[in-house]
């Protein structure tokens, strides 16, 4: 286990806010590395500062109120420990990036990959901030008279929970208001965004099939630099959020917020009827949403078993961006490097 993977499951281990100080005793005491080096805990803490630094979505950290430094926690864990912004910390810095290339086989060819090569990577990026997710294919649903379902459907959706810390809080907001207890989103997932067409392409398609959805976001690997004045007002029109997809999902970054809307029960009923994956998922979250809460536990095990695999370490990352032929980027310092 590398240094960053045992940082990373002492934090979920930990629960809640822990200073670097508590992440180095965990590790020690669960033996999860060798530091190798005379100065543990100096490691320890400037790899936690990484991850904040770095732009990585899977920590945060807020001020100490009184002696300096810092508590780190897992953006994952964020509702139950009721942060909701990092006190004292502007947003994470982007890091400077070169520009992405093609890349190449050993007999100089151009190889690439397809877009639904980059699921598993949105799906990574989203569970890091409490998203789970299932990829919905279109091919396997029930076609219309027409036969025309291409912009009906997402390519993935998304949900998020409300986790409250009693057990008579969250059976109290089932009873009052059981719609606030968890948020469903829709992706329109594109390799690329390179001119003002393509852009309003996927841009209203994303607008199509999110409709039924509180949030609504177009996802893409590749944006130009030349639409961001344009995705900027597409964005406050039609309140559809942006996603910058990186090779580490990680480093992933949302551009444009989405704007929250109201369920459209309708549109849910018919993508229920036509698709079998997407009616699963919606069983699946009714089942965990009613569960009395001694069976929550297995219910929401369930229901992420059902959801799209995710990357558990970085170099699983690496290694499947290398042979799906996505340009990886290996994070030096804050820059990344072809």
């Amino acid at each position: 286990m590398t240094i960053k993977e045992a940082i990373l499951k002492s934090l979920q281990e930990l629960g809640g806010l822990a200073t670097h100080i508590d992440v180095l005793e965990h590790i020690k005491k669960n033996r999860y590395c060798d530091f190798g080096g005379p100065t543990p805990q100096a490691t320890v803490s400037a790899e936690l500062g990484s991850f904040v630094r770095n732009g990585d979505s899977r920590v945060k950290r807020i001020k100490k109120q009184e002696g300096g430094g810092y508590f780190y926690y897992l953006t994952a864990n964020e509702s139950q420990i009721g942060v909701d912004v990092l006190a004292g910390e502007k947003s994470p810095v982007t890091p400077a990036k070169s520009a992405k290339v093609p890349a190449s086989s050993s007999n100089g060819k151009t190889n690439t990959y397809y877009e639904r090569d980059l699921h598993k990577l949105l799906s990574t990026y989203l569970q890091s901030i409490g998203v789970l997710s299932k990829t919905i294919f279109h091919e396997q649903s029930k076609t219309s008279d027409d036969g025309n379902q291409t912009w009906t459907h997402p390519d993935m959706v998304g949900i998020s929970f409300l986790k409250l810390q009693t057990p008579a809080s969250q059976e109290f907001l089932k009873v009052v208001n059981h719609v606030a207890t968890f948020k469903l989103s829709s992706y329109e997932i594109k390799k690329e965004l390179n001119s003002d067409a393509e852009l309003k392409k996927a841009f209203f398609q994303a607008v199509s099939n999110s409709s039924w959805a509180n949030y609504g976001y177009l996802v893409a690997f590749e944006i130009s630099d030349g639409l961001k004045e344009e995705i900027e007002r597409l964005n406050q029109s039609f309140g559809i959020g942006v996603i910058e997809l990186n090779p580490n999902p990680y480093y992933s970054r949302v551009i444009h917020q989405a704007r929250h809307r109201e369920l459209d029960f309708k549109t849910i009923d018919k993508l229920c009827k036509i698709n079998k994956d997407f009616n699963r998922f919606i069983e699946q979250t009714e089942k965990l949403l009613t569960a009395e809460v001694k069976y929550r536990g297995s219910a929401e095990k369930e229901l992420t078993e059902f959801c799209d695999v995710v990357f558990t370490t970085d170099a699983e990352i690496e290694q499947y961006c290398k042979e799906k032929h996505i340009p990886w980027e290996t994070y030096i310092q804050g820059t990344f490097y072809v």
